[in-house]
């Protein structure tokens, strides 16, 4: 899947899809909330059956849809449980820890509060003060999602509450990162699924949504082709899947923070280096973790990491992406370069934290 990651990083961008306008709220008038889906062919039974089964989803599941809004922006969010707990991005979050919440389904906005951020992962978990009537999603196994798979994706796209986009699951295993500005931690997300359904900006930390009625993903990205100059891609967005989602939700509400990434890191920070000719030529370290793999393989602040397992890394998304693949424990072969000379050690790898 990696390959297909690949080739995909190298035609699209992808940016988060929160609101950053910084004018919360502007862009929410109490309209009623709408939907866009596939249109019905007159007298034909099978598309009336698909239109009655959307508008039976959407009336099951947007109740379950909030608007979050903060200093700088707004976005979606899912309501995880009866105790007012919703989960959502990181980047609708942002550097905010409160917040004010709507229901898609209208009514005035409620006070809530930052519980735990996970920007590693790009999700975060806040917690409404007035849990009254909201009601809890039900959230699906997105391991059992198959290509083809019609799904509807539920948010608050330019504030516009409520509303609804339709597609189809067009790939599952993606791996894509997020470029990193103030609107976005740059996170790398795995296994990400891969949508036709329109992804707009809004819509991070909405649902995307199987026609069972079960959330199987969290809206995060849409795609950008550069050579439209930044314009975004019509059909191509992506998304957390929902068993990552409930994962890391139901370790921040139980221990409010994530205890266990279940990812690898090789213990540094790092930057990429662009070489004489002015293409990327590795990650710089800047520090090392102590204790961490990299630490304990000889790897110092200075020294220049161009390959692991014989992969090259020219840049930290290169080398983010590839650890990826890995689990922690797992030993893998390093090649760095420290003063003009090219060195190789082996490092075993350690758990990705949170922090």
């Amino acid at each position: 899947m990696r390959k297909l990651a690949a080739a995909l990083a190298a035609a699209i961008l992808v940016t988060g899809c929160a609101d950053l306008s910084g004018t919360p709220g502007a862009a929410s008038p109490a309209a009623t909330p709408t939907t866009t889906t596939a249109p019905a062919t007159p007298g034909s039974a099978p598309g009336l059956e698909l239109e009655q089964t959307y508008e039976r989803v959407i009336s099951q599941v947007l109740p379950s849809i909030v608007q979050i809004t903060t200093p700088t922006g707004l976005g979606s969010g899912v309501v995880y449980d009866d105790k007012g707990h919703i989960v959502t991005n990181a980047h609708v979050i942002g550097e905010a820890t409160e917040m004010q919440v709507t229901l898609a389904t209208g009514g005035g906005s409620r006070t809530a509060r930052l519980v735990e951020s996970f920007p590693i992962g790009d999700l975060a978990v806040i917690k409404v003060e007035d849990p009254r009537t909201l009601r809890p999603a039900k959230f699906g196994d997105s391991s059992k999602l198959r290509v083809g798979q019609l799904v509807l994706a539920m948010g608050n796209p330019l504030g516009l509450s409520g509303s609804v986009t339709n597609g189809i699951v067009s790939a599952t295993g993606r791996t894509v990162t997020e470029p990193q500005d103030e609107g976005s931690p740059g996170a790398t997300i795995t296994s990400a699924i891969q949508t036709s359904a329109a992804i707009n900006p809004g819509n991070s930390g909405g649902a995307l949504v199987d026609m069972s009625g079960h959330v199987i993903g969290i809206p995060t990205l849409a795609a950008t082709n550069p050579s439209l100059g930044g314009g975004a891609a019509p059909g191509i967005g992506f998304a957390i899947p929902s068993n990552v989602a409930t994962d890391i939700a139901s370790q921040i509400v139980q221990h409010g923070r994530v205890i266990n990434s279940h990812r690898a890191a090789l213990g540094i920070v790092g930057s990429t280096v662009i070489g004489d000719d002015g293409a990327p030529a590795g990650v710089g370290v800047r520090s090392v973790q102590r204790g961490g793999g990299a630490a304990k393989a000889g790897i110092r602040e200075g020294d220049v990491i161009l390959s692991v397992a014989g992969t090259p890394t020219p840049t930290i998304a290169d080398l983010t992406e590839l650890l990826t693949q890995y689990k922690p424990g797992d030993k893998v072969e390093v090649e760095f370069a420290r003063g003009g000379q090219t060195r190789k050690v082996t490092a075993t790898l350690s758990e990705l934290k949170g922090e």
